[in-house]
């Protein structure tokens, strides 16, 4: 994790008009209130239950200021900025630690940029992000990322004003576990379980196949030694929460290399299963990613299984479809470096 300093910040009166920080002991519930009106049409399950924090938050009243310094959604929430008029809150801007080992600089999450259907085209979106970047800036910061809809373009053209890049568009497939195929075939090659040592090939796979200027591994995955190699402390603290990772690789039988890897995240709290594959740019991959879906789906085809996958892998994109994977959404990851 990176070391984040939250530092409190002047609040001015919440009745003033205009751009100002988050006041946490009013603004909670009108906050979520106009997150959930923005993206009602994209809000997943994650996102609902973020509302609904949300609002019981709100009736914490001074215990908000203890809550904020340990609670992420209160902590991202609280660094971020609103935009009144008349009174009413219409817009919003919130800012998440993303928690990126500090080898990597300090790197933070732009989010929940939204404004009322009825203020639109005045602005008031680019002074939200204006204020975030400079923030950001000021803490020193490293980097900003965020996550866009593929089909929002004129929040993209906002972000490309401010200096963001674009990394990679990402598709996020999910198969139900109600759905039954015909049986699904053993993998066509063999697929086993990482070995000790072999984290160190895996990087290197990773560091050629997904590298970090074009998104990483995934959505806050970046590709970095302590993603590959936990100490033992904090492989103890997944059995003890009842969360698992399993890493399933195919290796080069011949020569011993990794050809490709796959990812597997589960635990108790969380709804099925979420996955991450990828294979080295210097084979032809559909092979090993039709080996790899055939054991997952096996594996836990009674499960809701889901993916994050690039966009530009057309061979793997068309496996998913194949397996009956439903589209969910499409994503740009974008970038500013500070």
């Amino acid at each position: 994790m990176t070391g984040v300093s939250v530092r409190p910040l002047n609040r001015p009166a919440t009745d003033v008009d205009g751009l100002r920080p988050v006041n946490m002991r009013s603004d909670l519930r009108p906050l979520a209130d106009l997150i959930e009106l923005v993206f009602a049409d994209s809000m997943d399950q994650s996102g609902r239950s973020a509302i609904r924090e949300m609002r019981f938050l709100s009736h914490f009243g001074y215990g908000l200021k203890l809550i904020a310094r340990l609670n992420d959604l209160a902590m991202g929430i609280s660094l971020g900025f609103v935009y009144v008029i008349n009174g009413e809150l219409v817009g919003n801007v919130s800012l998440y630690p993303a928690g990126y080992p500090k080898e990597m600089g300090e790197t933070w999450i732009l989010a929940n940029v939204a404004v009322h259907p009825d203020y639109r085209r005045r602005g008031i979106a680019q002074r939200l992000v204006e204020a975030s970047v400079n923030m950001i800036r000021r803490r020193a910061g490293a980097r900003l990322i965020l996550q866009v809809s593929s089909e929002n373009e004129a929040a993209q053209r906002l972000y490309e004003r401010q200096g963001f890049i674009y990394e990679r568009a990402w598709r996020l497939w999910r198969r139900s576990g109600f759905v039954r195929s015909s049986g699904p075939a053993a993998p066509a090659m063999p697929v086993a379980h990482l070995r000790g040592r072999e984290w160190v090939k895996e990087l290197a796979l990773a560091q050629e196949a997904r590298p970090n200027a074009r998104g990483g591994i995934g959505w806050l995955k970046p590709v970095h030694r302590s993603q590959f190699h936990s100490p033992a402390w904090k492989r103890l603290l997944r059995q003890i929460s009842m969360s698992g990772l399993e890493r399933l690789v195919i290796r080069d039988e011949s020569g011993g290399e990794l050809l490709a890897s796959c990812w597997l995240e589960y635990a108790m709290s969380v709804s099925g299963v979420r996955g991450w594959l990828f294979a080295s740019p210097q084979i032809d991959n559909g092979l090993y990613a039709a080996a790899m879906l055939d054991y997952v789906i096996s594996r836990f085809e009674r499960s809701t299984i889901h993916f994050e996958h690039p966009r530009d892998d057309d061979s793997a994109n068309d496996l998913f479809k194949y397996h009956e994977f439903k589209l969910s959404r499409e994503l740009w990851h974008m970038r500013l470096d500070l």
